[in-house]
């Protein structure tokens, strides 16, 4: 019986030294795969864009791109494969806002983990280039 307590000891160590390297990893590959996605995104506003005239506007958000806005004649979408493309890796949909620069395209975001605007780490926003 000692024995046995002995060795969930060393195995509770090992889960606990290893555990938060582990959840590291896991929110460092789901900010890269935002940034990727909302780059993806951003390409997708270029062909909206091309088509339409204009970009998506903030309020008709990222769902412009899988259906058409009201009022928008020459859009020739689907420019993203399903809804699934249009969520973060944390189940938020992606936003587009309007950049901070005159004639300057909109670029979409992430609120990351937390959803709240800033934050840090695997809360830090993530915006398209």
């Amino acid at each position: 019986l000692t024995e046995l307590l002995v060795v969930i000891v060393v195995l509770a160590l090992i889960a606990a030294a290893v555990t938060p390297q582990i959840l590291g990893r896991f929110n460092t590959a789901q900010t890269r795969t935002a940034k990727l996605q909302a780059n993806t995104l951003s390409a997708s506003l270029d062909d909206f864009f091309i088509d339409v005239g204009r970009y998506p506007t903030p309020e008709e958000g990222v769902d412009a791109l899988l259906t058409a806005p009201q009022g928008v004649g020459a859009w020739n979408g689907p420019y993203v494969r399903s809804e699934r493309t249009l969520l973060d890796p944390w189940e938020r949909k992606y936003l587009i806002a309007r950049s901070e620069t005159a004639n300057q395209p909109p670029y979409v975001q992430s609120l990351g983990a937390d959803g709240k605007e800033g934050g840090e780490g695997a809360d830090a926003d993530v915006r398209s280039d």
